[in-house]
């Protein structure tokens, strides 16, 4: 049985079936790519497939899933766009020099679009956060700015809580953010997170982080 038929079943004798961002959030916690393929392939709105190829990209590096990728999405969501910038940001490392630059430029203008429309939403954060702490610090990387947004972001999941974040997610990327800082909470967050039954991702990025 996999993933998302268990949880399917499980949601059967409780209430309506998971959305597509709560089975996407726990199926990339459990790194389970088929399932997550066969929600992509099934999903009903343009932002589920945003972020069912958001979160499948990193699982197994598929180059298919950034194919065809918009420029712009003039009529998107501050979600969409942020998802979107999101899958540019994965091209952009893994292309040339050149290509590289103009494809987190952007990235970077589908963050400040998601921006304008909503500087709360949970995914806007999140790769806002990712962003600044993989880009190099001559395109504006910088750790303590991406410790600000996973902070920000923890308090926004607390108030309104998100289907597609798991709040354990948050206090994985604030350790990582921490910890290329050097910051003495890091050691003391990751031996906290370690202690707790964590979802396999999780757990192997806390002991073997990118």
């Amino acid at each position: 049985m996999t993933l998302l038929l268990a949880l399917m079943i499980a949601a059967a004798g409780s209430g309506p079936d998971p959305s597509v961002g709560d089975s996407a959030r726990v199926l990339y916690a459990h790194k389970d790519v088929a399932a997550l393929e066969r929600l992509l392939a099934a999903a009903p709105t343009r932002a589920d497939a945003l972020l069912c190829r958001y979160r499948l990209y990193p699982l197994h590096r598929q180059e298919r899933y950034l194919a065809d990728l918009p420029a712009d999405l003039p009529d998107g969501t501050a979600r969409e766009r942020a998802l979107l910038a999101g899958l540019w940001g994965y091209r952009a490392g893994n292309a040339s020099l050149y290509h590289a630059i103009r494809f987190g430029r952007r990235a970077e203008q589908l963050l400040a679009a998601a921006r304008a429309l909503d500087p709360d939403d949970p995914f806007l954060l999140l790769i806002e956060g990712q962003s600044l702490l993989f880009k190099p610090r001559i395109a504006g990387g910088d750790a303590r700015a991406a410790l600000d947004r996973f902070r920000r972001l923890r308090e926004v999941v607390r108030r309104r809580p998100d289907e597609g974040i798991d709040p354990l997610e948050v206090e994985v990327w604030i350790w990582y953010a921490l910890d290329r800082l050097e910051d003495d909470e890091a050691p003391a967050l990751r031996a906290r997170l370690l202690d707790r039954n964590l979802p396999p991702l999780f757990r192997e990025f806390l002991l073997d982080p990118p």
